[in-house]
Protein backbone atom coordinates (compact mmCIF):
# COMPACT_ATOMS: atom_id res chain seq x y z
CA UNK A 1 0.00 0.00 0.00
CA UNK A 2 1.14 3.68 -0.82
CA UNK A 3 1.44 6.22 1.39
CA UNK A 4 -0.18 7.86 -0.69
CA UNK A 5 -3.44 6.42 -1.01
CA UNK A 6 -5.15 7.78 2.31
CA UNK A 7 -3.56 10.75 2.64
CA UNK A 8 -4.34 14.40 0.83
CA UNK A 9 -1.66 14.98 -1.91
CA UNK A 10 -1.52 18.40 -1.06
CA UNK A 11 -1.10 17.89 2.72
CA UNK A 12 1.23 14.89 2.13
CA UNK A 13 3.96 16.75 0.41
CA UNK A 14 3.80 19.82 2.39
CA UNK A 15 4.31 17.50 5.72
CA UNK A 16 7.16 15.79 4.07
CA UNK A 17 9.04 18.52 2.70
CA UNK A 18 8.10 20.92 6.40
CA UNK A 19 8.97 17.41 8.50
CA UNK A 20 12.10 16.81 6.57
CA UNK A 21 13.60 20.62 6.57
CA UNK A 22 12.43 21.27 10.59
CA UNK A 23 14.75 18.03 11.07
CA UNK A 24 17.13 19.39 9.56
CA UNK A 25 17.40 23.07 10.46
CA UNK A 26 16.17 22.16 14.04
CA UNK A 27 18.10 19.72 15.54
CA UNK A 28 21.79 18.53 15.49
CA UNK A 29 21.41 15.43 14.32
CA UNK A 30 23.48 13.70 11.76
CA UNK A 31 22.47 15.38 8.06
CA UNK A 32 23.07 11.52 6.51
CA UNK A 33 20.35 10.00 9.05
CA UNK A 34 17.58 12.68 8.31
CA UNK A 35 18.48 12.24 4.85
CA UNK A 36 18.27 8.33 4.79
CA UNK A 37 15.11 8.91 6.95
CA UNK A 38 13.17 10.46 4.54
CA UNK A 39 14.65 9.17 1.40
CA UNK A 40 15.38 5.73 0.14
CA UNK A 41 19.26 4.89 -0.72
CA UNK A 42 18.43 4.65 -3.97
CA UNK A 43 17.31 8.39 -4.03
CA UNK A 44 17.93 10.20 -7.31
CA UNK A 45 17.05 13.55 -7.29
CA UNK A 46 17.17 15.40 -10.33
CA UNK A 47 16.22 19.42 -10.28
CA UNK A 48 16.05 21.62 -12.92
CA UNK A 49 18.83 18.88 -14.82
CA UNK A 50 21.66 18.60 -12.00
CA UNK A 51 21.76 14.97 -10.85
CA UNK A 52 21.73 14.04 -6.90
CA UNK A 53 21.91 10.98 -5.36
CA UNK A 54 22.32 10.11 -2.18
CA UNK A 55 25.97 11.57 -1.26
CA UNK A 56 24.71 14.60 -3.02
CA UNK A 57 21.24 14.89 -1.62
CA UNK A 58 23.57 14.93 2.24
CA UNK A 59 26.31 17.29 0.88
CA UNK A 60 23.72 19.73 -0.38
CA UNK A 61 21.96 19.57 3.16
CA UNK A 62 24.67 20.32 5.32
CA UNK A 63 25.61 24.48 3.99
CA UNK A 64 21.67 24.47 4.29
CA UNK A 65 21.49 23.42 8.03
CA UNK A 66 24.47 25.90 8.45
CA UNK A 67 22.85 28.92 6.85
CA UNK A 68 19.46 28.06 8.72
CA UNK A 69 16.83 29.97 6.86
CA UNK A 70 13.35 30.16 7.36
CA UNK A 71 11.47 28.27 4.98
CA UNK A 72 7.68 28.24 4.50
CA UNK A 73 5.97 25.97 1.56
CA UNK A 74 3.07 26.94 -0.23
CA UNK A 75 0.87 24.15 -1.99
CA UNK A 76 -0.70 25.30 -4.97
CA UNK A 77 -2.07 22.27 -6.43
CA UNK A 78 -0.92 18.10 -5.88
CA UNK A 79 -2.34 15.00 -7.50
CA UNK A 80 -1.45 11.36 -6.22
CA UNK A 81 -1.29 8.05 -8.76
CA UNK A 82 -0.04 4.89 -6.86
CA UNK A 83 3.46 5.82 -5.72
CA UNK A 84 3.47 8.74 -7.89
CA UNK A 85 2.92 12.50 -6.90
CA UNK A 86 2.61 15.62 -8.97
CA UNK A 87 2.97 19.12 -6.90
CA UNK A 88 2.83 23.21 -7.59
CA UNK A 89 4.19 24.85 -4.92
CA UNK A 90 6.32 28.58 -3.96
CA UNK A 91 9.03 27.42 -1.80
CA UNK A 92 9.47 31.08 0.45
CA UNK A 93 12.60 31.26 2.08
CA UNK A 94 14.19 33.66 4.14
CA UNK A 95 17.93 33.82 5.24
CA UNK A 96 19.65 37.04 6.35
CA UNK A 97 17.28 39.61 5.57
CA UNK A 98 16.91 38.34 1.97
CA UNK A 99 13.72 37.28 0.76
CA UNK A 100 13.08 34.20 -2.13
CA UNK A 101 10.34 32.70 -3.73
CA UNK A 102 10.74 29.71 -5.60
CA UNK A 103 7.57 28.22 -8.11
CA UNK A 104 8.56 24.67 -7.89
CA UNK A 105 7.00 21.81 -10.15
CA UNK A 106 7.51 18.22 -8.70
CA UNK A 107 7.12 15.15 -9.70
CA UNK A 108 8.00 12.37 -7.28
CA UNK A 109 7.55 8.63 -6.55
CA UNK A 110 7.97 7.68 -2.96
CA UNK A 111 8.32 4.23 -1.22
CA UNK A 112 5.55 2.11 0.62
CA UNK A 113 7.03 3.42 4.19
CA UNK A 114 6.74 7.57 2.63
CA UNK A 115 10.48 8.00 2.19
CA UNK A 116 11.20 9.45 -1.62
CA UNK A 117 12.99 7.19 -4.01
CA UNK A 118 12.88 9.64 -7.16
CA UNK A 119 12.25 13.28 -7.99
CA UNK A 120 12.01 14.98 -10.83
CA UNK A 121 11.92 19.48 -10.34
CA UNK A 122 11.62 22.08 -12.32
CA UNK A 123 12.16 25.89 -10.79
CA UNK A 124 11.64 29.56 -11.25
CA UNK A 125 12.63 32.25 -9.21
CA UNK A 126 9.57 34.69 -9.11
CA UNK A 127 9.31 37.84 -7.95
CA UNK A 128 9.27 38.63 -4.09
CA UNK A 129 7.77 42.05 -2.47
CA UNK A 130 8.93 43.90 0.50
CA UNK A 131 6.82 42.53 2.91
CA UNK A 132 8.28 38.56 2.09
CA UNK A 133 5.42 37.86 -0.17
CA UNK A 134 5.95 36.20 -3.42
CA UNK A 135 4.53 38.20 -6.27
CA UNK A 136 1.40 37.23 -8.31
CA UNK A 137 2.01 36.86 -12.35
CA UNK A 138 -0.02 39.05 -14.35
CA UNK A 139 -1.98 37.16 -16.81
Amino acid sequence: MSPLDNTDPKQFIADFFTSFTKDLLQTDEDAALIVDRYHTPDIVEIADGHRMDRDKLVAHARPVRKNRPTIRMEVHEAVADGDRLAARYTLNSSQRGKNLAIEVYFFGRFAPDGRMCEAHMTTRTVPVDGSGEHEEAES
